[in-house]
C-alpha cells in the first residue's frame, strides 16, 4: 500500500529548538513504532499502528478515522483502519505496558508525580459509549459528552499520559441500557465505578508494575476532598493534593493562635468557635497569624515564576457518627495566583521536609493539564467518532503513544536516543 507524504501539525514542531525535516521525523517515528512490534506480531497491525500515528501527528484538522486513512494511506486505506480501531484483536493491554516500558525508560526521575484527573470531549449523540449529560470541564458546563480519568506522569525527564479508562454513569448499567451497551462493546463483566474508583485502580495497578519512580501521587479537589480515595492510596507514597476551600482541618497544638480570656468564654457558647473544633482551609488564607512567603516555583518563558504561599502544618478530619475528630498529621500549602485565585492543598509528607520539596511537587501538578491541551490541541483526542468502547480507547491510547513521540524527539535530536 502506498504511503502519501506526511505533513506533520506546525504546533508539534514549534517547541523543537532543532531544525529538522519531515522525512527525518517519518524515519524516526518508524523507529519509535517499531518498538511495539514485539506485542504487535500481524503485519498488518503493524502497518495500521504506524499509519495512525502519523496520522495523529498530521496536520489535519480533524483527526478522526477517515481524514487520516485519506492522507496517510488512500481511498483503499479507509475501510481497513476502521476495522483496525474497531475489529482488529490487537492485544491493547500488551501496547499499554509496553509503552509504559518505553515511557519509564526515558523519563522516571526521583521526584516523579503520578497525577490523576479527568477530561471530557463534547459529543453528538446519544448512541456511543459512555456519552450522557455530564460536567464538561473543557466547556465549564453540563453538556452532552463522554468523560475519561487518565493517569500521567511528571518529573525532570518529562511528562505524558499512562493510563486511561472511558467512565459510565450509573445509567448506562441499567436494563434500559441493555442494548445499547452490547451495541457499543461495553465488556458485560463491566459493572458501574466512580471516578475515583478507577483512578485508584489505576494508581494501584501503575505502581504495582513498578516501571516508574513515585516520589509523589497528585490530583484535583474531585478526588482529594474525597477522604476514602486518600486513605486508600499506596501507604508508602507522598501525596500532595487539591482540596475544596470549605475543607475541614484541624490546627496543630503550636500553631493555634493565643486567644484572651474573654475569648475563651465567648468559645464556650459557641461550639463552632472552639479552637478545638475544625475550620474551614480557606480561613487560614485570611488569618494573619500565619504570613505569606514569596517562593519561586519554576522558570517560565518570560524569567523566574514567583508566587505568595502559606504552608502550616495542620491535622487533617474524619467524620465518626456526624462528628469531625483530627485524623493524620498533614502540611497545608496555600497559594495565592498573581490574579487574586487561591488554591488550597495538603500533603501528607513527613513533618522535616524541607519546603522547596512542597514547592516541587505543587509545579509537578501542572503537567497533567498541559497533556490534555496538548493531545486535544495537536492530536486529535477528542476527534474519535465511533461509537465502541473498545474503539475509543484504542484511539486515547495511540493518542498517549503519539504524544509521548513528540515529547521524547527532544531526547532524540540531543543524542538521548529511546
Amino acid at each position: 500500500m502506498q504511503i502519501i507524504k506526511t505533513e506533520y501539525e506546525p504546533s508539534l514542531v514549534e517547541k523543537w529548538k532543532e531544525e529538522i525535516t519531515g522525512e527525518q521525523i517519518t524515519a524516526l517515528l518508524k523507529e519509535y513504532a517499531e518498538q511495539f512490534f514485539e506485542v504487535i506480531g500481524n503485519v498488518n497491525q503493524r502497518e495500521h499502528f504506524e499509519n495512525y500515528l502519523k496520522g495523529l501527528m498530521s496536520n489535519l484538522e480533524r483527526k478522526s478515522i477517515e481524514p487520516m486513512a485519506l492522507r496517510i494511506v488512500g481511498e483503499k486505506g479507509v475501510r481497513a483502519m476502521q476495522q483496525f480501531m474497531t475489529r482488529s484483536p490487537l492485544d491493547d493491554e500488551k501496547v499499554l505496558k509496553k509503552y509504559q516500558e518505553i515511557f519509564g525508560k526515558t523519563v522516571t526521575s526521583s521526584n516523579g508525580m503520578l497525577s490523576v484527573d479527568s477530561s471530557e470531549n463534547a459529543k453528538k449523540g446519544n448512541n456511543s459509549a459512555g456519552v450522557g449529560r455530564q460536567y464538561c470541564g473543557r466547556l465549564g458546563k453540563v453538556e452532552n459528552c463522554q468523560s475519561g480519568v487518565f493517569c500521567a506522569y511528571a518529573g525532570e525527564g518529562g511528562y505524558g499520559l499512562v493510563d486511561r479508562e472511558l467512565y459510565f454513569q450509573e445509567k448506562w448499567f441499567s436494563d434500559e441500557y441493555e442494548e445499547l451497551r452490547n451495541e457499543c462493546g461495553v465488556p458485560k463483566e463491566k459493572e458501574f465505578q466512580t471516578k475515583n474508583k478507577i483512578a485508584l485502580a489505576m494508581i494501584n495497578d501503575i505502581v504495582e508494575k513498578n516501571l516508574f519512580n513515585i516520589k509523589w501521587i497528585g490530583c484535583d479537589s474531585a478526588f482529594g476532598s474525597d477522604h476514602s480515595f486518600l486513605d486508600s492510596l499506596p501507604k508508602d507514597i507522598m501525596y500532595f493534593v487539591s482540596i475544596k476551600s470549605d475543607e475541614r482541618i484541624f490546627l496543630s497544638e503550636s500553631d493555634k493562635s493565643d486567644e484572651s480570656d474573654e475569648s475563651n468564654e465567648s468559645n464556650e457558647s459557641n461550639e463552632s468557635d472552639r479552637v478545638d473544633s475544625p475550620i474551614k482551609v480557606k480561613s487560614l488564607a485570611a488569618d494573619e497569624n500565619f504570613s505569606w512567603m514569596k517562593a519561586k516555583l519554576g522558570e517560565g518563558s518570560k524569567g523566574d515564576i514567583y508566587s505568595d504561599i502559606k504552608i502550616i502544618r495542620c491535622q487533617s478530619s474524619r467524620s465518626k457518627d456526624g462528628i469531625l475528630y483530627p485524623h493524620c498529621d498533614i502540611w497545608v500549602y496555600i497559594r495565592k495566583y498573581t490574579n487574586g485565585d487561591i488554591k488550597y492543598y495538603i500533603s501528607n509528607a513527613d513533618e522535616d521536609i524541607p519546603a522547596e520539596e512542597l514547592h516541587e511537587a505543587a509545579t509537578l501538578r501542572w503537567p497533567i493539564e498541559q497533556c490534555f491541551e496538548e493531545c486535544k490541541t495537536s492530536l486529535g483526542m477528542g476527534h474519535y467518532e465511533g461509537r465502541s468502547y473498545n474503539g475509543l480507547l484504542r484511539h486515547w491510547l495511540l493518542v498517549m503513544i503519539a504524544h509521548f513521540f513528540t515529547t521524547s524527539l527532544r531526547l532524540v535530536l540531543k543524542k538521548q536516543f529511546l
